[in-house]
């Protein structure tokens, strides 16, 4: 039922799936180990009567190859021509060039201008069908279904959520750095569909997701005064979260959609961590330290929160009590360290680390314990993670200067991929699945 809401409320309607086979697939992706060797699996154009087919296909592909998980064979090796995705495919030619993994479908016109878009994913070795679905869409959100689609495939044969059906918002850079205007964007997680979400009039920073609703969080400089705004991207309407004295600095949402937790710089001079409930505008201060707080972000049950503090000399990771209470340093190693960000599953925390004349992205338990680097650079920092808690993005900048580019990593650090945004672009966050 929820699915069916789900795309009912944006013009996709989950019609409903074919018959699958009634055991469990024999190729499971076991995401859990730490070098995971890629599936296989074969991508077939799917069949229509204008190229809407073959690109679908096309976008299922990429965003299963860039998980890392999955190797798309080349469309040359097929020796199967899929004439008729209902009917059960020749396995043994799918075999033969080590598809362990198939999927075929159909895009199609209905009689009153949506799309129909069908897929059937098959287990070659097991000779069976494993999932079937198919969408109806408008023509514009042909994309779209395509990612829901990877997602489907993703889970059935990981067992976890995908995260190819998202959003991911930033800040687009333009022109010589010393003038350089920014602006807030928005793209699919692919770097495809960019749209911007302010003019570049004013300086605009740290952008991020509310959890619950389509919804962003967001400083911008337009007063002359760093100012946190919320704003909601299906109809644009924007409202100034509330007047801080001092700069404000961070602005992150809670778990629930309900607070905005960030850190306020006062007249004394000290930058602690706040909450303001969006009901009652009502804030309570968490910290109360003569040393700098800041980049705080809550747990997802929204029982914690991890920030950043240098009251031990450098900045290093605390966490305490989303009541401010209990407040315990977690990171020991050489360094500084800031942006902190708690996964969605819980588990980890991502952050930024500056050590050796590098700048890293690694992730630790919530403890501080296991501590691990994914990645490191010249300059690079700001973490996001994907709604499933596998994939990080982050943005980078050359030694050799230009402006920032946007990257992902996985949890092993074995799959970077650079991500297409158009121009320069920096301070990503990631939504969660889109509903």
């Amino acid at each position: 039922m929820k699915a069916v809401l789900k795309a009912l409320m944006l013009g996709l309607v989950l019609a409903g799936g074919f018959a699958a086979g009634a055991a469990r697939a024999d190729i499971v992706i076991d995401v859990n180990r730490g070098n995971v060797e890629p599936l296989p699996i074969a991508i077939t154009d799917f069949l229509s009567g204008d190229k809407m087919g073959a690109e679908i296909s096309q976008i299922v592909s990429a965003d299963l190859k860039r998980s890392g998980l999955f190797t798309p064979i080349d469309k040359g090796a097929f020796i199967e021509k899929i004439s008729n995705p209902d009917a059960a495919p020749r396995f043994e030619d799918w075999k033969v060039i080590n598809a362990q993994a198939l999927v075929t479908g159909r895009v199609s016109q209905e009689a009153d201008g949506r799309v129909r878009a069908e897929f059937r994913l098959w287990d070659t070795f097991a000779g069976q069908q494993l999932i079937g679905e198919q969408f109806f869409a408008t023509k514009a959100n042909y994309r779209r279904v395509a990612h829901i689609i990877a997602d489907a495939i993703y889970e059935r044969l990981t067992g976890e959520k995908g995260y190819f059906d998202t959003r991911v918002v930033y800040v687009d850079e333009s022109g010589p750095k010393n003038q350089r205007k920014k602006r807030l964007a928005i793209m699919d997680q692919d770097g495809a569909n960019v749209r911007y979400l302010s003019d570049g009039r004013s300086i605009v920073m740290t952008p991020r997701f509310s959890p619950s609703r389509q919804e962003i969080t967001y400083m911008s400089y337009e007063s002359g005064e760093p100012r946190v705004y919320l704003l909601q991207l299906e109809t644009g309407q924007r409202e100034l979260v509330g007047n801080f004295p001092g700069m404000t600095f961070a602005p992150r949402f809670s778990p629930d959609g309900q607070r905005v937790i960030m850190s306020l710089l006062r007249d004394d001079g000290n930058s602690n961590i706040y909450a303001m409930d969006l009901r009652s505008r009502n804030t309570t201060r968490l910290t109360n330290s003569s040393a700098i707080d800041t980049s705080p972000s809550y747990s997802p049950d929204g029982s914690k929160v991890v920030f950043t503090s240098d009251r031990g000399g450098q900045p290093q990771i605390y966490v305490m009590g989303a009541d401010g209470s209990g407040q315990n340093r977690i990171s020991f190693g050489g360094g500084s360290y800031s942006t902190p960000v708690w996964s969605p599953r819980g588990d980890l925390i991502a952050f930024t680390k500056q050590s050796g004349g590098e700048f890293q992205i690694g992730v630790m338990r919530t403890d501080g314990s296991g501590e691990r680097i994914l990645s490191s650079g010249f300059q690079q920092e700001g973490p996001t993670w994907a709604p499933n808690g596998r994939v990080l993005m982050f943005f980078r900048e050359a030694a050799g200067g230009g402006g920032p580019k946007l990257y992902s990593i996985d949890l092993t650090g074995r799959n970077e991929q650079a991500i297409p945004a158009q121009g320069y672009a920096s301070d990503p966050a990631w939504s969660p699945l889109l509903e």
